[in-house]
């Protein structure tokens, strides 16, 4: 009920918030988070590869490694991209020159993929992880700490209530 109240009370002290939140959506994702995703990807990997280092890195068993599967559902709802495309993008990052990751067949089953990061896919996580942080980094240089500490505040209560929703 709590959630509710502080949700009411926001509709009240902000006039048209959602309204101003949808404008400034379109410059922050596809300004801002394309910004985010060509430091990631470093000129070597496409969007949905760095999408799927990144889910490995985020959400995979120690960072390392994930189910093929799990991959794809992810990837699912944030692209339109197919289960063939994916496996595309996992063979492209396991083979030469990259050799980002290994597949490896899955003990609970014989038609299921693991998907591996190699210590090359370690390390590109590391450099990548890095660009961002460096892209980031020049965004924030141009905000107080109250300001950065704000922002951290309100992408996670944005992460938390997206998640509660689904």
């Amino acid at each position: 009920m709590a959630a509710k109240k502080a949700g009411n009370k926001g509709k009240e002290a902000v006039p048209q918030a959602a309204l101003r939140f949808l404008e400034y959506y379109y410059p922050i994702h596809y300004k801002a988070g394309i910004g985010v995703e060509d430091a990631l990807r470093g000129g070597q990997l496409s969007r949905h590869q760095v999408a799927m280092l990144w889910l490995i890195h985020s959400e995979g068993a120690n960072g390392r490694e994930m189910n093929r599967k799990a991959i794809e559902r992810s990837l699912e709802t944030w692209f339109e991209i197919s289960g063939a495309a994916i496996t595309k993008a996992l063979r492209a990052m396991a083979q030469p020159p990259l050799e980002l990751v290994r597949l490896v067949e899955d003990p609970k089953s014989g038609r299921e993929k693991i998907v591996i990061l190699t210590p090359k896919g370690e390390a590109h996580m590391r450099k990548m992880i890095a660009g961002g942080e460096a892209y980031v980094q020049r965004i924030i240089d141009h905000m107080s700490d109250e300001e950065i500490e704000r922002g951290l505040h309100f992408f996670k209560r944005v992460s938390e209530i997206v998640e509660m929703l689904r």
